[in-house]
């Protein structure tokens, strides 16, 4: 995920002062568009600084469980095909001795 250029606490600021019309100009004063206004009111909608700090915090530690889930289900599948070559390696050399 791209890191923003904003901390939490910015975007909070600016979505508290975003609350009054006109929405383009606190955009045109913090340099962002209006649009990124509206999907941070869309992603964060009423919650306070510190609930936005929580919300990072669990999306990080999701990532992490992924990545973590991810590696086990790779070394699973490494390990049923080593499974599956030795496999195929005993048929063969049975089959070689008949």
């Amino acid at each position: 995920m791209k890191k923003s250029r904003y901390s939490d606490e910015q975007i909070d600021r600016i979505l508290r002062e975003a609350d009054r019309p006109p929405i383009a100009e606190v955009a045109k004063r913090h340099g962002v568009t209006e649009q990124s206004i509206y999907g941070w009111r869309k992603r964060f909608g009423e919650m306070a600084a510190d609930e936005v700090r929580n919300l990072k915090a669990l999306e990080q530690e999701n990532a992490g469980l992924k990545k973590l889930l991810a590696e086990r289900d790779l070394e699973i599948e490494v390990m049923k095909e080593i499974s599956r070559k030795r496999w195929y390696a005993r048929q063969f050399h049975e089959s070689r001795r008949c």
